[in-house]
């Protein structure tokens, strides 16, 4: 099968339509994402409502495409940072063919506005460590994507470096592609035509009903959305108390799919009808543990990269039972590859529920939930116990899942599906999960809880894994499940720049959950260079440069270190570096010089005479200094 899961199912749609004979007891479904049971699946009489005759499929809504491009950063200042913008695009995902770097320095692939910080050391396929990635069938790898049309690639060195050598060596980023999401014109226009929207469309935002259905809610945060080679979206989802993920087969049908996905957790709009999706938590996949094929159970076990990112978003349990005819279900997903909506209602907001209409019919039960293209691998969850009774895949109206009590015979030595003791439980999610700011500044993420399981708990929230040079707060500090708090991680002008995972840490009476927040520690210092024991200024015109303090130097009698900050005029490329007197001329012994107007270094040095040079590499303007000496 193809990499591509809607010319595959397009293919089998085909195929179906000329195989399947005219005098079967009822023809196959079609794929509301998706497929059709093999002939020994097909759907028999065994309820009193067969499957009506609908052979159309709706296969996985195309996301995006591939472009080549050949983007390289090397260690030279003016060659450290590239964007890649594609107007109107949904998301940029880039692909490294190389990345080689010297030991403690990072690549980072971020959005402009700093929502999404992806952070990597080297190439991870070589051990690196890093944010998740995936591998698409060629060497090197990809970066996570970045939500929105516009990446920033950036090389950050935490020292002084020697270009010239570092470049003839081959050390920098080679970019050789990148996927980008189509516009929302563009995927209008190529979305199929849905056979599994039953009547009126009655899916709403899942937050819509967040004080409604607080349960039903809280339950849609296990789901996620998969991006699969960075071209098309299913749904997918957490399954027990193990690191294990539940899709379709037809989303992953080997290893090499789940190399080449990412999982975007809580991408899901913060109000009702806001179209304001969150950018979520994104991991990379696992190991590959278990399949049944398209034409079989249709579904793929598997674990992701990062389990402690997404464990904040709870999990779902399975209810391996039949379904009863009449049960009310709900089912959330990622249809149209939109941000997370919930299908509750068969027609209009306060009216019919979702149900099971059908039984059973072959390994399927069938209702008339809406779904579209990317709801594959949806959970269909029993509204009396909240725990998953089908795994949606098929369309037509009714719409089909396979039941859940075939899959869980398969997969039960695989998975925990044991809720926990005591009944009450919650979970914690952040908003937004990363942040980049400079030294000197803060940063704020909202810590919002729900009810998982039981009666609400007192929450008592605190914060581990904090670098030094920062500090977390909590307003409030305590919470009752099912309420927020604004957290604020606060830096001092001195923490070490670099990119560090806050663990958030909710204590509960029955139990402890947590949350990740990544906070990127930029290389460019506060404005004004706050904090500083000696502060200098002055003004530079392209291409000068000024030796601080005022023309001449100081002397140092221990050894320490030496920190500086630069903060130069925007718009402009200015470079800071410390100089040392060898007995007989000035020496570079560190610098800041970065692709922009702000500059930090810092060095441990021997008892001596050293002196700043401020460099105008381009622009013009003032500019401030300031350093501390032993």
């Amino acid at each position: 099968m193809s990499h591509k899961p809607w010319t595959a199912i397009a293919a089998l749609a085909t195929i179906l339509a000329t195989a399947v004979p005219a005098a079967a007891v009822v023809a196959v479904p079609a794929a509301a994402s998706v497929v059709v049971p093999a002939a020994a699946a097909v759907p028999q009489q065994q309820s009193a409502t067969p499957p009506p005759a609908q052979q159309q499929a709706d296969p996985v809504t195309p996301a995006g495409e591939q472009h080549a491009a050949d983007l390289t950063l090397r260690y030279g200042a003016a060659q450290r940072t590239t964007e890649i913008r594609r107007p109107g695009s949904s998301y940029i995902k880039v692909h490294f063919a190389a990345l080689k770097l010297v030991p403690g320095d990072y690549v980072t692939v971020a959005g402009p506005d700093g929502r999404e910080v992806h952070t990597y050391y080297g190439d991870p396929t070589r051990g690196a460590r890093g944010s998740g990635h995936t591998v698409h069938g060629t060497p090197g790898f990809a970066a996570l994507s970045v939500d929105g049309d516009t990446a920033v690639v950036t090389l950050h060195a935490t020292g002084a470096r020697a270009a010239d050598r570092l470049t003839r060596q081959g050390y920098g980023a080679v970019i050789d592609r990148y996927y980008r999401g189509f516009t929302g014109d563009e995927a209008a226009a190529r979305a199929p035509k849905s056979f599994s929207v039953c009547g009126t469309d009655a899916r709403r935002d899942v937050v819509c009903y967040r004080d409604s259905h607080p349960t039903e809610y809280a339950r849609g945060n296990a789901v996620a959305r998969q991006l699969l080679d960075g071209l098309g979206h299913c749904t997918a989802w957490r399954v027990g108390n193990t690191n294990r993920m539940l899709t379709n087969n037809h989303c992953m049908e080997n290893a090499a799919d789940l190399a080449s996905s990412e999982f975007q957790f809580d991408y899901q709009c913060a109000t009702c009808g806001g179209n304001d999706p969150r950018a979520g938590t994104k991991v990379g996949g696992g190991q590959f543990l278990k399949t049944s094929g398209l034409n079989a159970l249709d579904y793929t076990l598997f674990s992701v990269s990062d389990f402690a990112a997404i464990q904040q978003y709870g999990t779902l349990y399975l209810d391996p039972r039949p379904p009863v005819a009449g049960e009310r279900i709900y089912i959330p997903g990622h249809g149209d590859a939109r941000p997370k909506r919930l299908s509750l209602f068969e027609e209009t907001q306060g009216g019919a529920t979702c149900k099971i209409d059908v039984v059973s019919s072959g390994v399927n039960t069938g209702y008339r939930c809406d779904t579209s293209g990317g709801n594959s691998g949806s959970p269909v969850l029993a509204g009396s116990s909240h725990k998953v009774i089908a795994l949606h895949h098929l369309g037509g109206c009714p719409n089909w899942g396979t039941r859940i009590t075939e899959v869980y015979n398969e997969i039960s030595s695989m998975i925990d599906n044991n809720p926990p003791t005591g009944g009450n439980d919650f979970s914690l999610a952040l908003s937004p999960t990363s942040a980049t700011v400079q030294p000197g500044q803060s940063a704020t993420s909202t810590v919002s809880s729900a009810v998982t399981g039981g009666s609400a708990q007192q929450i008592t929230l605190a914060a581990a894994g904090l670098p030094s040079g920062v500090t977390a707060s909590f307003a409030p500090p305590v919470i009752q499940a099912g309420a927020s708090s604004t957290m604020t991680l606060s830096t001092t002008a001195q923490a070490a720049t670099g990119s560090y995972t806050v663990t958030v840490v909710g204590t509960g009476a029955s139990v402890t959950r947590s949350a990740t927040f990544t906070l990127t520690l930029g290389s460019g210092p506060p404005q004004g260079c706050p904090g500083f024991e000696t502060t200098k200024t002055g003004s530079l015109t392209s291409g000068a440069s000024q030796y601080q303090p005022d023309g001449q130097y100081f002397q140092t009698t221990v050894t320490g270190p030496h920190r500086a900050c630069l903060d130069g005029p925007a718009g402009t490329d200015y470079d800071l570096y410390l100089q040392k007197w060898n007995g007989s001329s000035w020496a570079n012994v560190a610098q800041g010089a970065t692709a922009g107007a702000d500059e930090t270094l810092t060095y441990s040095g021997t008892a001596g005479y050293y002196r700043y040079r401020v460099h105008a590499y381009s622009g013009a303007g003032a500019y401030t200094l300031g350093y501390d000496a032993p």
